[in-house]
C-alpha cells in the first residue's frame, strides 16, 4: 500500500499570464507609484509593495497577490515569492481578522508565556496556529518582540499587549470582538503609510478626490 504524501507547506501556484487578475485599488496604485520615487529601481520597493498587497488582498498573500506585485515591479513570480516567504511578517495563508502573536522567547517564557498560550487556546477553543471558526482570531507564537521588561508580551496588529494575565486577555478579546481596530489589514495599511511622507499622503488624497 502506497504511503500518502505529507506536505509540510502548501505553496500557491502562480497564475498564468493570461489569468492575471489585478486587484490593486486606485489608492494602492498611487501609493506604489509614490514609493517608486524613493528608490533607484522598482525592485527596491518590493517590501512595501508586499504590504500593499497584503492589505489589498484581505490580510494574506495569495498567488494572485504575489503575481500582481511581480507584474507591477517588473520582476519574476519566483523572485517575489522568495522575498515574501523569507519574512514571517507576510502571511502566506489565510488568517483571522486579528492575529494574536504571543512571544515565547526566553524572558517571556520564564514569565509565563506558555501559560498564556494555554489560556488563549482554552478561551478561543483552538490550538496554536489555528483560526477560530468565526474567522476572528488566529493564534501564533513569535520570537522576541523586544519588550522584555513587560513580559509576557503579545502583539495584536499594531499594538503590544504587555504583562499579560488571564484577566487582561479576557478584556482584550472582548474589545476586539466588538471593535474594528488592530486588525491584520490595518497593520498592513499602517506599514504602507509609514513609508509615505505626509505630503505624499496628502497628494494621493487630493488625486483620489478628483476622480
Amino acid at each position: 500500500m502506497q504511503e500518502p504524501v505529507i506536505r509540510i507547506t502548501e505553496r500557491p501556484k502562480p497564475p498564468r499570464p493570461e489569468e492575471l487578475n489585478l486587484r490593486f485599488s486606485e489608492r494602492a496604485v498611487k501609493e506604489l507609484e509614490a514609493l517608486f520615487t524613493h528608490y533607484p529601481d522598482k525592485k527596491s520597493a518590493m517590501l512595501p509593495a508586499l504590504w500593499i498587497a497584503q492589505r489589498e488582498y484581505g490580510g494574506h498573500l495569495t498567488a494572485d497577490a504575489i503575481a500582481e506585485v511581480a507584474y507591477r515591479l517588473g520582476r519574476s513570480y519566483a523572485e517575489v515569492e522568495g522575498v515574501a516567504t523569507f519574512y514571517t511578517m507576510y502571511n502566506k495563508s489565510p488568517v483571522g481578522k486579528y492575529m494574536l502573536e504571543v512571544c515565547t522567547n526566553l524572558t517571556c517564557m520564564i514569565c509565563g508565556a506558555y501559560r498564556i498560550l494555554e489560556y488563549l487556546e482554552q478561551k478561543l477553543g483552538i490550538k496554536l496556529g489555528e483560526t477560530t471558526p468565526d474567522g476572528l482570531f488566529t493564534l501564533t507564537e513569535v520570537e522576541c518582540l523586544n519588550n522584555c521588561g513587560d513580559a509576557p508580551v503579545m502583539q495584536v496588529g499594531d499594538i503590544y499587549c504587555r504583562r499579560l494575565t488571564p484577566e487582561k486577555i479576557d478584556e482584550l478579546i472582548e474589545q476586539l470582538r466588538t471593535g474594528e481596530e488592530h486588525s491584520v489589514v490595518q497593520l498592513a495599511d499602517a506599514e504602507v503609510q509609514i513609508h509615505l511622507s505626509e505630503r505624499e499622503r496628502e497628494t494621493i488624497e487630493e488625486a483620489l478626490r478628483r476622480v
